[in-house]
């Protein structure tokens, strides 16, 4: 008899299912690619299939021309893959299409859940709790003093910040991918219904998840429009750009940033951050230690990111867990 989980098991490449000879998150190329959701870190592309839920195929596409192979499964179905392994994809709640992947063999119950976060978000399906025997889990954010605020008291500081400087701008630099597009959610469900500018490199990404359903309002691109035009404005750019030759266009901007990191004061001084926003699509140590005791598995596996302060926190708490080494899980701008 096998021993138990021996079907699976973490490579410094990825996670793989041996019995249907497939990889999760894989951080290169292969056969048949099981994919949580479309960040850099976890999709690629080059598979021969790739399986993931629609929204995550979409934007795969969209940044890496993903479509051959493309094979998609909706949350709460259950696909058979080879070598009698069942895959089911629940939703992560990280942003657009991500999911948990629940696999399921010969009795044995396993949950990789990508990157996750426990607070509701206007632009995705929020995180579901799933009974599993191997809870998979991420650590971004696995340290105590990573505690995320209310997003609303964030929207706030944003919105309190442009009031009181009517005749500039401010200048948010979040992700492309979820962290733009839930920032602009957030915006409009705190009252603010007034245009929102964009750097070209988000119009795509925003016009998809439109297309997806999310509605975000009114939005114009920068390029369209004068200086005099986005005052009193909020305007939304990659982090890159934030202190680009591009953001001399701008009238007078106050430089922002929506991340997890902005908890640490020495990365937003690192970015020349006037007003940090603590906006983060991970969850915090708080979120991360209540999800690992929600889900009461046998054993838990964490990977990419702190991994020895949660290990030590399930050592102490009597749970089994073991940190895994896997590559090319890198820090976004969260």
């Amino acid at each position: 008899m096998a021993a138990p989980f021996s079907w699976i098991r973490p490579e410094p490449h990825g996670i793989h299912v041996g019995p249907a000879d497939c990889w999760i998150d894989p951080s290169r190329a292969v056969d048949r690619a099981l994919v949580t959701h479309g960040h850099a870190d976890h999709a690629r592309g080059g598979h021969g299939q790739t399986v993931a839920t629609p929204a995550t195929l979409a934007i795969m596409d969209l940044r890496y021309n993903t479509r051959e192979g493309a094979t998609p499964v909706e949350y709460g179905e259950t696909i058979r893959l080879p070598g009698g392994v069942d895959a089911a994809y629940i939703p992560a709640g990280h942003v657009l299409g991500s999911a948990q992947i629940l696999l399921e063999h010969a009795g044995e119950r396993v949950v990789v859940t990508g990157d996750y976060k426990r607070r509701a978000d206007p632009t995705c399906p929020p995180f579901e709790v799933t009974k599993c025997d191997i809870f998979i889990t991420e650590a971004t954010f696995g340290l105590p003093v990573f505690c995320h605020p209310p997003i609303a008291e964030e929207m706030r500081k944003l919105l309190d910040r442009l009031a009181a400087h009517p005749e500039r701008c401010v200048l948010v630099g979040a992700y492309a991918l979820g962290k733009a597009q839930r920032v602009i959610a957030e915006l409009r469900a705190a009252g603010h219904h007034e245009p929102i500018y964009l750097h070209g490199a988000m119009e795509r990404m925003c016009r998809l998840y439109e297309e997806h359903g999310v509605s975000l309002g009114e939005l114009r691109l920068v390029a369209d429009h004068t200086k005099d035009e986005m005052r009193g404005s909020i305007v939304i750019c990659p982090p890159s750009a934030l202190n680009d030759r591009w953001s001399r266009r701008l009238p007078e901007p106050i430089t922002a940033m929506a991340s997890g990191w902005m908890r640490v004061r020495q990365r937003a001084r690192q970015r020349n951050v006037e007003l940090p926003l603590v906006i983060s699509d991970h969850a915090d140590w708080g979120e991360l230690t209540r999800t690992i005791e929600e889900v009461d598995a046998q054993e838990n596996w964490i990977t990419h990111g702190r991994e020895d302060a949660l290990l030590r926190w399930c050592q102490l708490h009597q749970r089994r867990a073991r940190a895994l080494a896997l590559v090319g899980y890198e820090d976004e701008d969260d």
